[in-house]
């Protein structure tokens, strides 16, 4: 009977779809831990997670079974066992498993119970449930191995304690949210814990996919609840455990306890690596974008430059005749603080073209942000007349606040291929920006500190579109404003559920939510942008563009 267990916890990233990445990727760690006895993977590891309607392509699912039969054939040499995540079809129905690979051949399967169905997550969409799954004895050890969401709910930990389990292991794909590493660890898991009295290992992967960011934030609990071991945020790595098996069960000897990321850090983190692995996993050279001399897209170029070195960032100022000297001189500060390139291209000769054209169709008719709007498409113009160009992919920078109530152009300064800004109201934006220009960034390939004159953001916004213009000339101050829509989206509140709590103007409030639900046409052309919330713009908040609902 096994009285000591050495497990191998590999906290890595993915690429969804490259099976054959994938898998090396995952051999390349057993080769490192030919001694230990079970090295664990995240969920879905060999496809990659969430797959989305990629999975529902039968050659993908027959490409995981040949490649899974492959990686349990490589386990005969009498190395270490492997769990490994991946799919599996019956009968029509195709099934979210995790397999249990050792001695050459795959000992087990078990099948996905839980599959969540809100915020980032669609699994009903295209995987089946499976049963209440088994416990799997292996090496004279009964494991129980509830799967992501499995382990989030207390059914299938509780069904498996009720078999014998001894040791739950729970492989995630669970994607970064403000605060979800504590959440995890001390509300969640230690729920399970103090449910079924026994120990559990959470496993999470790192790294970009699209609009979802992965954390890592891996840990081991023993059955008493103590932490035995952290893995670190945002980072690759392979923590060797070591279990003993006593009168009370299986216990984790104690190990590092990696101290995670406090805010605003983490978030920062979170738009690193995301802008990191879609520029570098789509095949980009590097990015393009449009500064102001705003703290938007200051912001946006210091990220830039922290995920893939400044030399890989283009900046291109784009003055008009309402552009300040102080925007000018801010943007210049910006671009040399950072290290990156900057280039000065006027839109003015293009604007006077477009008066010109427009002249007989325009006349007698008032400027009014019609003007406003055709300066920012020039831009966007130019911007994406430089990607074509040259290849690097053009960032946009608009926030959460600005998307939330239409305050971009559609085929303006909406354009572009990503925005690390997306989902970061802009309070957010202004924390971050501050603290930025403190701290270098642990992930950061640009460390360099400041990035951005301090007069970036202390300055008042302004799109400087017309004379002396104020983003609070037509929005309340974003402190309010922000209070606002973080009610209306986050918590989907009423109108009046913000004038009970604030004691804004109902007018005001109500006027927001309006522009709120008139915009939604232009956020379904948005590119995308990574998540921090519990409620980004796409994959969580999913409204329908035409409707007549309101609360005000």
């Amino acid at each position: 009977m096994t009285q000591e267990l050495s497990i191998v916890l590999s906290q890595m990233t993915q690429v969804v779809g490259d099976l054959a990445a994938n898998a090396a990727a995952m051999r390349a760690v057993r080769a490192r831990h030919e001694d230990a006895d079970l090295i664990l993977y995240p969920e879905l590891q060999l496809i990659g997670y969430p797959p989305e309607d990629l999975v529902r392509k039968p050659a993908l699912a027959a490409r995981a079974a040949t490649i899974l039969a492959e990686l349990a054939a490589d386990t005969a040499d009498g190395g270490p066992a492997m769990l490994v995540g991946s799919v599996e079809w019956e009968k029509g129905n195709l099934y979210n498993i995790v397999a249990l690979l050792d001695g050459g051949k795959i000992v087990a399967t078990r099948r996905k119970h839980e599959l969540p169905n809100y915020g980032t997550f669609d699994e009903k969409r295209v995987f089946v449930p499976g049963p209440l799954p088994d416990i799997v004895e292996w090496r004279g050890v009964k494991l129980g191995l509830p799967i992501c969401e499995d382990g989030w709910l207390p059914k299938v930990c509780q069904h498996l304690v009720g078999l014998g389990a001894e040791l739950l292991i729970s492989v995630n794909g669970s994607p970064y949210e403000i605060d979800k590493d504590e959440r995890r660890l001390t509300q969640v898991f230690a729920g399970r814990v103090a449910e079924t009295k026994l120990p559990v290992i959470f496993l999470n992967r790192v790294g970009g996919q699209d609009e979802i960011i992965f954390d890592g934030c891996s840990f081991v609990l023993n059955d008493d609840g103590s932490t035995a071991h952290r893995l670190v945020d945002w980072e690759e790595e392979e923590r060797v455990t070591r279990w003993t098996k006593g009168a009370r069960g299986w216990t984790c000897d104690a190990g590092a306890i990696a101290e995670w990321e406090a805010h605003p850090a983490d978030i920062y983190s979170a738009m690193i690596l995301s802008l990191r692995d879609y520029v570098e996993r789509n095949g980009f050279p590097g990015i393009v974008l449009g500064l102001s001399g705003g703290i938007d897209s200051a912001i946006c170029a210091a990220i830039a430059a922290d995920a893939l070195g400044p030399d890989r960032v283009w900046c291109v100022m784009m003055p008009s005749r309402f552009t300040s000297q102080a925007s000018l001189d801010d943007a210049a500060g910006c671009a040399k603080m950072i290290g990156c390139k900057l280039d000065t291209i006027s839109i003015v000769p293009a604007v006077e073209a477009f008066d010109a054209m427009l002249a007989g169709s325009f006349a007698d008719v008032d400027v009014d942000i019609t003007e406003e709007n055709v300066q920012s498409r020039i831009r966007g113009v130019t911007l994406m007349a430089l990607s074509n160009k040259f290849g690097p992919m053009l960032l946009t920078t608009g926030n959460k606040s600005e998307m939330s109530v239409g305050y971009a152009t559609i085929y303006g300064d909406m354009a572009g291929g990503y925005n690390p800004l997306k989902d970061a109201y802009k309070m957010t934006v202004f924390a971050v920006a501050k603290w930025r220009n403190e701290n270098v960034p642990r992930l950061s390939r640009n460390p360099v500190t400041p990035v951005m004159p301090d007069t970036i953001i202390t300055k008042p916004p302004s799109a400087e579109l017309r004379p002396d213009q104020k983003d609070e000339d037509s929005l309340p101050p974003y402190v309010d404003l922000d209070r606002m829509l973080h009610m209306l989206v986050e918590e989907e509140a009423s109108v009046d559920d913000v004038v009970a709590r604030y004691g804004f103007d109902r007018d005001v409030v109500a006027r927001i939510e309006r522009l709120l639900m008139l915009a939604e046409y232009k956020r379904r052309q948005a590119p995308p942008g990574v998540k921090l919330s519990t409620r980004n713009f796409g994959r969580d908040r999913r409204y329908p563009i035409t409707h007549g609902f309101r609360t005000g």
